[in-house]
């Protein structure tokens, strides 16, 4: 018998602790409204709290859960909130919450099919079940020439597109030589700043990003995409990569795919899509026009930890043509060959992006659709819509107020007739209150509230609510101009 001493916790107290923090997030999604959405802590106010160094001998867990109540929560900014109305949501469900626990308790690493086949598995069968429920192309499913894989977020699956298109336009010598200062990648003005990033780390350059100018709706305008490739071919310069945006950040503008795409095939350049938050609307029927021209573009992402009740992070990012992004993507260490690989009837995803190692997302995005089912996630999409259009309803009919551009789903971008300061002040007093956060863009030129509806609990009421408060800190802030 071993006198030696385990500092584990053991299955008897991880079953009772765990019981502890499943209580403790049921009771925070239960309270969640009484908290100020926005954190009202200081900077530094947080670490200040906090011992200078680490315990040297281990400490219940119940002081651990009580420090989490003490020092953690007035620092945490409620995301969970239904009256989170900033940037867009990053939603999740108690299904969402329950199937990530589950991965982290599995604690697989799915790097190669190999390292847990039910991990790759369950990911490319889940990919393919998106692919009818958002009324994709048939050339995004595993049985065809494309598939599907799960990436953090829609920054990583832009940079992997963008990887795809350098290579195919140089015949996969870019990896091998590097960039040679001339190829040329575009997107709107309107773009997810993700794009920016991508370039500097594909070795495309940021001056090599051509930013196209948008129409009155804020959608790229094709014509002077075409314009600008035509200006590129003319200079010796190669363009390769076209980002189109299917829900713009700042104002939810979509681009027109199927005149972008043309333009595309045209060129032979490789036509991204980003519907990061935007994608999910199409799980209606009613929305699905949003992915009009979709069956000309290369690849496509959206991210269900934005708007379909999956916690962070959750990026779907299909391609037409897998052995592209493969090619591109693709080293094969002598540590990593194994006799599944060798035989080429797997899916490695390892060779799908950047990083080696992968954890189970699927189990989340799986637990989510089996719980809400193809109509309980339809309900809630389309009655965040309404709300959306219902609080747009009531700034059109506000004298005071006016929108700031077209409402096509669930954000609504308006001001206060009053100019930047005022709309400034509104935005303020609001999130200090507590009351409800908003966040802000600038359209034209001019300072523009931005109020998204798509937190997994809000209603109603806590719409009504938001618009109560707008108005009025509106006349307080009239009042002070």
């Amino acid at each position: 018998m071993s006198d030696e001493k385990s500092f584990h916790m053991t299955s008897d107290e991880f079953r009772r602790h765990g019981h502890a923090v499943v209580d403790w997030i049921a009771d925070y999604r239960d309270r969640i409204e009484s908290f100020p959405v926005l954190s009202q802590v200081k900077p530094g106010e947080v670490r200040a709290a906090l011992p200078a160094s680490a315990p040297l001998h281990g400490e219940p867990f119940a002081a651990l859960l009580k420090d989490v109540e003490k020092i953690i929560l007035p620092g945490v900014t409620h995301w969970q909130s239904p009256n989170f109305f900033a940037y867009f949501p990053s939603n999740n469900s108690a299904p969402s919450i329950l199937g990530d626990l589950l991965s982290s308790g599995l604690g697989v690493q799915g790097m190669l099919w190999s390292t847990s086949p039910a991990c790759t598995e369950l990911e490319t069968h889940v990919l393919d079940w998106l692919v009818p429920m958002l009324g994709l192309p048939e050339k995004f499913l595993s049985s065809s020439t494309g598939g599907g894989v799960m990436q953090d977020t829609a920054s990583s699956a832009v940079l992997c597109a963008l990887l795809a298109g350098r290579e195919r336009a140089t015949s996969f010598t870019s990896n091998e030589k590097g960039c040679d200062g001339r190829l040329i990648a575009y997107a709107s003005t309107q773009t997810h700043s993700s794009l920016e990033k991508a370039a500097m780390i594909t070795g495309i350059g940021r001056t090599n990003l051509r930013l196209i100018e948008v129409d009155k709706d804020f959608a790229m305008r094709p014509a002077a995409l075409a314009r600008q490739i035509e200006t590129d071919k003319s200079a010796g310069l190669i363009p390769c990569f076209v980002c189109a945006t299917v829900g713009t950040t700042s104002s939810n503008a979509i681009d027109p795919v199927p005149q972008i795409g043309r333009i595309c095939r045209q060129h032979n350049l490789w036509l991204h899509v980003d519907a990061a938050m935007s994608g999910t609307a199409a799980l209606c029927p009613e929305f699905r026009h949003i992915h009009n021209g979709v069956e000309l573009v290369d690849s496509y992402c959206f991210n269900p930890h934005k708007w379909m009740f999956t916690n962070f992070d959750c990026n779907c990012f299909w391609v037409a043509d897998r052995k592209a992004l493969i090619r591109t993507l693709s080293i094969q260490p002598e540590y990593l060959r194994n006799q599944a690989t060798e035989s080429g009837a797997v899916i490695d995803y390892r060779d799908w992006h950047i990083q080696l190692g992968r954890r189970f997302r699927a189990l989340k995005l799986w637990f989510v659709i089996r719980h809400y089912g193809v109509e309980g996630l339809q309900y809630h999409i389309h009655r965040h819509v309404q709300l959306a259009r219902q609080f747009a309803d009531w700034v059109k009919n506000d004298d005071r107020f006016k929108l700031a551009a077209p409402v096509p789903l669930n954000l609504v971008c308006f001001r206060h007739k009053g100019g930047d300061a005022v709309n400034q002040t509104i935005m303020e007093c609001l999130n200090h209150s507590g009351d409800l956060y908003l966040t802000h863009t600038k359209l034209d030129g001019k300072l523009t509230l931005r109020l998204c509806v798509g937190q997994t609990n809000t209603q109603e009421r806590h719409v009504e609510r938001a618009w109560r408060r707008i108005r009025e800190e509106a006349e307080k802030a009239a009042g002070l101009a």
